[in-house]
């Protein structure tokens, strides 16, 4: 069986980076949360404005208020697809502004744009958005378009690890020159960090899966699983050995 380190409050995963539980990442220096795929007013833009409540637009920024607070965060920065899509309703947007608002209130509040912001950067819900930013000598990007830079951080491929065939939690990857931060979005638990489409992904940022450590997370803990390499070639182990036909032993007749 698999298990990770003991469990913790936080883990450093990269310098200067902590992974927290609920799926947030901190730069200790700066004391900047750092928050990935939050997707504010899904429920709005995939029902096509048919007046669904926004349930998880108020559950993310319930638990980015606490995150922040927790952590005395002196900024808050969206790692891109803050919302799900440009085109949703009046009222939707005006929750979304609203609920963003409630951030402005307890600290700074940077978005860096992401691939569902589209054209127009998601500015009219909101306000002014980077591309990029710099924070304590790391990049914040969104991660859809791998750039070979120093240092970066992203969200984008919402990385989690599977546990069993239905059940999955979000999960960082990271080494000394990138981290991706798991989805705070509940829909989708985008790639599994011990599979293929996984490896593929970082593969475009120049790394290797023996350069990268999974840090697992609830919403109360994290757990550190070591190097991703480790973790692909045990599960590898484990899932050649469900799959392996069952050997019969020879009896005497």
């Amino acid at each position: 069986m698999i298990r990770p380190a003991a469990a913790c409050d936080s883990y450093e995963i990269a310098d200067g980076v902590l992974a927290l539980p609920g799926g947030f990442a901190l730069l200790a220096r700066s004391r900047t949360l750092l928050c990935a795929d939050a997707h504010l007013g899904y429920e709005d833009v995939m029902g096509g404005g048919a007046a669904l409540p926004l349930w998880s637009t108020a559950e993310i920024v319930g638990a980015i208020v606490v995150a922040a607070r927790r952590h005395d965060a002196r900024e808050i920065v969206f790692l891109g697809d803050a919302i799900h899509g440009a085109g949703m309703s009046a009222g939707a947007a005006r929750a979304v502004a609203g609920a963003l608002d409630a951030l402005r209130a307890i600290a700074t509040v940077t978005v860096v744009a992401g691939n569902h912001e589209g054209r127009t950067r998601g500015t009219a819900i909101l306000g002014a958005t980077l591309e990029a930013c710099e924070r304590d000598g790391w990049t914040l990007a969104h991660g859809d378009r791998p750039e070979r830079r120093a240092r970066t951080i992203v969200g984008h491929l919402h990385p989690s690890l599977r546990l069993a065939p239905n059940v999955t939690v979000p999960a960082f990857v990271g080494g000394r020159s990138l981290v991706v931060v798991p989805a705070l979005t509940p829909y989708s638990p985008g790639l599994d960090v011990a599979g293929d489409a996984c490896a593929d992904a970082l593969a475009a940022w120049n790394l290797a899966p023996r350069e990268l450590r999974v840090v697992a997370s609830d919403a109360n803990r994290v757990y550190p699983f070591g190097a991703l390499s480790a973790l692909r070639g045990a599960l590898h182990l484990v899932a050649r050995d469900r799959s392996a036909p069952e050997r019969r032993r020879l009896r005497p007749g």
